[in-house]
């Protein structure tokens, strides 16, 4: 499995049949929405050309994360940070800490942009490339500290569970990243994929791990409020990464 990103394929979205017809995909996101409101669209046009990495920097031969954050630090990834109520607040307890944080919802980022301005803080970057396809060729090996996974979406449908993140193959793939003792933080307020992710991660050998209480540095965000309003427990996960 490659990490350089010299060869990188066509990001998806950008994938293309010989015939030139745009390639389907299984991603694990659908994209929603793209306008601003008032406020998201000033954090945007003040903070996008300086915490946001764009899609198509990627593409760049050699690129690496670590430019953009200007300094050498550990790093930790959030796949499908929202609006960053999440992001924000567990940055700001980390400034030693280089965060990158993947999601695909623009007025999710420029809402996050808004977070961090008013936190006064500079250790997060965004980027909206599709986070499978970002581990596979963006992410070295053994590369991080922690990886957090809040609530990604459990795509209820029988036909749709194979857009889940954590599924066999992508919880290798994102387990591998993590350094000896790297930490996987994962919650959900769905029960039937939490056993999947329980499933799925106790059949993963290099992670060990499994339930745990609720991790109390999580912030209880509105996403989190609207399940709890509707009677949805959430549910945390930990794994960490062996020393092999």
């Amino acid at each position: 499995m490659s990490h350089a990103n010299d060869s990188a394929p066509a990001r998806p979205h950008q994938k293309v049949t010989e015939d030139g017809r745009r390639l389907r995909e299984v991603l694990t996101y659908s994209r929603r929405g793209s306008r601003f409101t008032p406020r998201q669209a000033r954090a945007w046009e003040a903070h996008h050309d300086a915490w946001v990495i764009p899609d198509e920097a990627v593409d760049a031969e050699g690129f690496r994360f670590a430019g953009a954050f200007a300094r050498e630090a550990p790093l930790i990834v959030e796949i499908g940070s929202g609006v960053g109520e999440a992001t924000a607040a567990l940055a700001a307890a980390r400034p030693d800490y280089n965060i990158l944080a993947l999601e695909v919802w623009r007025p999710g980022v420029a809402e996050t942009l808004h977070r961090l301005a008013e936190a006064g803080l500079d250790n997060v970057r965004l980027c909206s490339v599709d986070a499978v396809w970002t581990a596979e060729h963006l992410l070295p090996a053994q590369s991080l500290a922690e990886l957090w996974t809040f609530f990604p979406d459990p795509w209820h449908k029988a036909r749709h569970h194979k857009r889940r993140l954590v599924t066999p193959t992508n919880a290798a793939l994102l387990a591998g990243l993590l350094q000896p003792g790297g930490v996987w933080r994962l919650a959900t307020d769905w029960a039937e994929y939490a056993d999947v992710m329980v499933e799925v991660l106790d059949a993963e050998p290099t992670v060990s791990g499994g339930r745990v209480e609720r991790w109390d540095e999580r912030p209880v965000t509105r996403f989190e409020r609207r399940g709890l309003a509707a009677g949805r427990e959430p549910i945390d996960l930990r794994y960490v990464r062996g020393s092999s």
